[in-house]
């Protein structure tokens, strides 16, 4: 129960900061705000580590709604698909394309910071 409350406590910090005006969505604040806790032994691994566990093993019934979602679009997805697919690998390879590009421009970086 109390690994629970922790998390939960990291989340609603999290969504009270981002009311507050900070352009994060409030479940991002919280998990960051729960990483530093734990990086900073604030928050014990043991204390949330079944909660974590059991959050794990029930994660699919947090996709349900997604699911259905789906499901319930699923003829507006078909009258769609080719947009929906096209823009799916377009925006996959535009991604791909760079992430590879900064990649390389960071690795020559590196090698040119080495050189010298």
């Amino acid at each position: 129960m109390r690994g629970m409350a922790i998390l939960l406590g990291f989340n609603i910090a999290g969504v009270w900061i981002e009311k507050a005006g900070v352009p994060l969505p409030g479940n991002v604040i919280g998990l960051a705000l729960f990483t530093a806790a734990l990086f900073l032994r604030v928050v014990k691994v043991e204390w949330v580590e079944s909660s974590a566990a059991w959050l794990l093993r029930h994660l699919l019934l947090f996709f349900a709604p997604i699911v259905v979602g789906t499901i319930a679009f699923l003829p507006l997805i078909g009258r769609n698909a080719l947009p929906l697919l096209v823009s799916l690998v377009a925006s996959t390879v535009v991604s791909l394309l760079v992430a590879g590009w900064v990649t390389t421009l960071l690795n020559r970086r590196k090698e040119r910071s080495h050189d010298h």
